[in-house]
């Protein structure tokens, strides 16, 4: 009887000097977190998107308690590199049943762009997004690559590499009704190019030309028709003090906007591969119709930081760094 009353002793004071876990936390509102919040903690910490998006609803939405958790796990590795201009970078392309896309992987140096490693990990996002259903950001870094998310190994680069490195956007054309190609010019410029009809190989042949003469529109029913009363507009003003009759100077700025139009419409343009016919003319000589095309640039649109090496030196030598 002593016995057991000492061993039931000895376990309650052996529970009460117990330690209390802390950090224990059990969402109660899974979808009460908000894109809004996701964008604030990766800024905050560099972590990726599924860390933060898991350690949110773990906290409630919580953005300061997420924060602390993710560097006591160790994922907030790349907090600083997460804050650079990743305006270098590579286009890469792949093609899964009849949709082809392009991806942009940026990263800060040049010498990174040509980086194996980095040339490796756009060639899989580009795969990873070729089969998906759709262009959403989230569900490309949530895909699957090699048993890993596709966030986690652009965190590992990051750790490995130490750039800043992201997966800026996907474009897309194509399903089984129509026939895609894509051309990649210097990992810089990805076009890709959407048809009836035809090969793949004349989609490659097109988006060459698209690649090098840069073409706004593809064909002239694609053209706003803001655009065309915009440029009428311009070129109205250009011959008004011409002296001319009015007929006269419509027909002249009927002319020239028939000639902008062929500029730069892409069925218009003359085919630069054999420069003796328009583009229009060799699809249909391939028994191909133009659907449309899309056209992308590495960094394109990202804000570079301007580098002031005498202001840089003037900081350092005033102790300000």
């Amino acid at each position: 009887m002593k016995l057991s009353f000492a061993l039931a002793l000895m376990a309650t004071t052996a529970a009460a000097f117990s330690p209390v876990a802390t950090n224990t936390r059990v969402s109660t509102s899974l979808n009460a977190v908000t894109t809004a919040q996701i964008k604030e903690l990766r800024e905050a910490t560099g972590a990726g998107m599924m860390d933060c998006k898991k350690v949110l609803n773990q906290f409630d939405g919580d953005v300061e308690a997420a924060a602390e958790e993710l560097r006591k796990k160790g994922l907030a590795t790349a907090d600083k590199k997460a804050s650079r201009v990743a305006a270098e970078g590579k286009i890469a392309t792949a093609k899964v049943g009849g949709r082809t896309v392009l991806v942009e992987c940026n990263c800060e140096t040049d010498f990174v762009a040509k980086d194996d490693s980095f040339g490796k990990f756009a060639d899989s996002a580009a795969l990873a997004a070729a089969s998906l259903d759709s262009d959403d950001m989230e569900a490309l870094l949530g895909a699957d690559v090699g048993g890993s998310s596709l966030e986690d190994v652009r965190t590992g680069l990051v750790s490995k590499i130490g750039e800043n490195i992201q997966v800026r956007r996907i474009a897309s054309r194509g399903d089984d009704s129509t026939t895609t190609g894509a051309y990649i010019h210097m990992n810089r410029i990805g076009v890709l190019v959407e048809i009836e009809g035809g090969t793949s190989e004349l989609c490659t042949d097109v988006a060459m030309h698209v690649a090098a003469m840069n073409p706004l529109y593809a064909t002239r029913d694609d053209v706003p028709s803001e655009d065309i009363e915009k440029e009428r507009e311009i070129l109205t003003a250009q011959v008004a003090d011409s002296g001319k009759p009015e007929e006269i100077i419509k027909k002249m700025v009927e002319g020239r906007l028939n000639k902008f139009l062929a500029e730069n419409c892409l069925v218009d343009q003359t085919y630069v591969k054999t420069n003796d016919r328009t583009v229009q003319k060799y699809l249909e000589e391939n028994g191909a119709k133009m659907i449309g095309f899309t056209r992308i640039m590495v960094g394109e649109g990202i804000e570079k930081k301007a580098d002031d090496f005498a202001s840089e030196v003037a900081s350092m030598a005033a102790g300000n760094v």
